[in-house]
């Protein structure tokens, strides 16, 4: 008895067609679409066929049409999973969303499971009679298959064609799990190796990007200087930096300001002629200065003793404060 499948046995590789035929030979029920069974009632049903009696059938709501409905069925489901210590989860959440591929799986899972007690033999299982006592059964039963004939017609072509789809299908999964049971390490290898190596030049890349962004913005805040941030090279560099695009017209704007500057006649800013005319200045102030000394050692030689009384009465009478003692 199959409780616990794997993901690649041969269950899994059942088509859609296959388990909707499986359900109307099974359960006299026309489903079209798989996730229709998504409301737990069809499953409950089927562990009453292969476990008869064991399901209460009156507790299944087939007229289930919420989620919290459908979660009661799957309550009944599991009550009965437990009683026979199947170990198979049961993931309601996914299930009553009605999602296909969710549906699909435990329908693949419960018709593996279905055929390996006694061998899928149903011993005079009346579904309709049995559906009779569940929520919404009846009105299930209406859309029934129209008769017992045809019935047993497509059962007997799924029992002969059930074994050669059992044999590809078990074909197929061996080749699956050969080539899941060696898979090629040197591909994933390389794969990590290029992944590592593109971690380390973005990395590269990273790097460099601050770097150079660090420069520009030293060259940002040098011509933000008051001292300098009038000259037309300043104003060049903040075009060149401030630019929103990378066309080559801003290089030339930038070069034709400088130019524009040039034409106009008016000197750069340069420290160098600035110390070369300070000097003279200074020189000649310095040569004034030995000019006077020297006039008025002369001056103070040649005057008379009563001029240079006079001279100090003068400094009395102008009220200097080298003569308040």
């Amino acid at each position: 008895m199959a409780t616990n499948i794997g993901m690649m046995d041969a269950a899994y590789f059942v088509g859609r067609n296959e388990i909707l035929a499986w359900i109307k030979s099974t359960l006299q029920l026309n489903l079209s679409k798989v996730e229709e069974a998504a409301s737990g009632a069809v499953q409950c049903q089927l562990m009453d066929a292969v476990h008869p009696g064991i399901v209460p059938m009156h507790k299944v709501n087939f007229d289930a049409k919420s989620e919290y409905e459908m979660i009661q069925n799957y309550k009944v489901l599991q009550d009965v999973f437990n009683k026979l210590k199947i170990t198979k989860h049961i993931e309601v959440n996914k299930l009553v969303k009605g999602r296909p591929l969710d549906n699909l799986e435990f329908m693949q899972w419960m018709k593996r499971y279905c055929d390996s007690v006694n061998g899928g033999v149903l011993n005079n299982y009346n579904a309709l009679e049995r559906r009779d006592s569940c929520k919404g059964g009846k009105e299930a039963n209406r859309r029934a298959a129209p008769s017992q004939t045809s019935v047993r017609s497509s059962s007997a072509v799924l029992k002969t064609q059930a074994p050669h789809t059992t044999k590809k299908n078990d074909g197929h999964a061996g080749n699956a799990s050969h080539k899941a049971a060696k898979p090629d390490t040197s591909v994933s290898q390389a794969y990590d190796e290029k992944i590592t190596e593109l971690k380390l030049f973005v990395d590269s890349l990273e790097k460099e990007r601050d770097f150079y962004f660090g420069k520009l913005r030293d060259i940002e805040i040098l011509c933000q200087n008051p001292e300098i941030e009038h000259l037309p090279i300043v104003g060049a560099i903040q075009k060149i930096l401030y630019a929103t695009d990378d066309s080559s017209s801003v290089v030339a704007e930038a070069q034709a300001m400088i130019v524009a500057q040039r034409q106009s006649g008016s000197p750069p800013l340069s420290p160098i002629p600035e110390t070369s005319e300070e000097k003279p200045k200074q020189e000649s102030q310095k040569r004034k200065d030995i000019c006077t000394l020297e006039f008025d050692m002369a001056a103070n030689s040649t005057l008379s003793p009563r001029q240079r009384l006079s001279d100090i009465s003068d400094v009395h009478c102008c009220g200097s404060p080298l003569t308040n003692f």
